[in-house]
């Protein structure tokens, strides 16, 4: 994909039963950086996902994707190159082992059993997946669940990965694990967008952060939005933890790193 963002112009959605999940939502995304929208539950970030691998299309409104337009004629193209990770993995899984599913994503896009292979592996290394290649996803860990969704997203190869709530029920080391992955996805230069509600995770993880609210977007920016109260009570969201701790104590760091570093020039001084 050439072009370096995600442009949303005047996108409006709702559901057969009436329910409005996005009203005339206006904003640019940058690609090649990581990607956090916030809001509450019900506020419309898993919609916007959605209509960002062209699962959902606008109703209203247009989304152009690194200058290309994302319309029906195109949707099925673009998913090739733009993943999504549904927030409960089950909704994802479907084949009779781990290996099938990873290897759906290439075999249904025709190419060549050599090729689904190599992607395959590549995938199933990648997630940590290859002693579990012939376990059914059923009886996978709910960790293991998403690592299995995350490979078959892979092998896609795509260069934009769409994550709904990707961390909510993961025990520390599954948290852990998947950060790691995330990490070594952006090193390759995957652009990755996040759904989320975890404002602390959000903050140490995320370049550019999207606040949401009924529908709407409240702002868009760095992390520093996320020290800005009554921007996050409105949402009805808390600040991050490090910005309450750090509040008085002058400039609040950004990210756990950056508050290890600070909390270490404090008590050196």
């Amino acid at each position: 994909m050439s072009g370096h963002t995600i442009e949303i112009c005047g996108l409006s959605y709702h559901y057969p039963d009436g329910t409005v999940a996005l009203q005339n939502v206006t904003i640019t995304i940058p690609l090649h950086r990581r990607t956090a929208i916030l809001g509450a539950n019900g506020c419309g970030k898993s919609t916007l996902l959605r209509h960002l691998n062209g699962l959902l299309l606008p109703q209203k409104g247009s989304i152009t994707i690194a200058g290309r337009p994302l319309t029906s004629k195109t949707a099925s193209e673009m998913r090739r190159s733009v993943g999504l990770l549904f927030d409960n993995p089950d909704n994802q899984l479907f084949s009779p082992t781990v290996e099938a599913d990873i290897s759906f994503g290439p075999s249904n896009l025709g190419m060549d059993k050599g090729e689904i292979q190599r992607r395959t592996q590549s995938a199933m290394e990648q997630m940590e997946m290859t002693k579990l290649r012939e376990k059914p996803p059923y009886n996978l860990s709910l960790g293991q669940k998403k690592r299995c969704a995350i490979a078959g997203i892979l092998a896609m190869e795509p260069e934009i990965m769409l994550m709904d709530e990707p961390f909510s029920g993961l025990d520390a080391a599954s948290l852990r694990q998947l950060l790691a992955t995330l990490d070594a996805l952006a090193d390759q230069g995957v652009s990755q967008i996040m759904s989320t509600h975890d404002v602390d995770l959000a903050y140490d993880w995320a370049e550019h952060v999207i606040v949401m609210e009924k529908g709407g977007v409240l702002a868009s920016g760095d992390r520093t939005l996320m020290s800005d109260v009554s921007l996050m009570k409105r949402a009805n969201l808390t600040c991050p933890i490090l910005v309450r701790l750090f509040s008085g104590l002058g400039p609040v760091p950004v990210g756990f790193a950056a508050a290890r570093q600070t909390l270490e020039v404090l008590t050196k001084g």
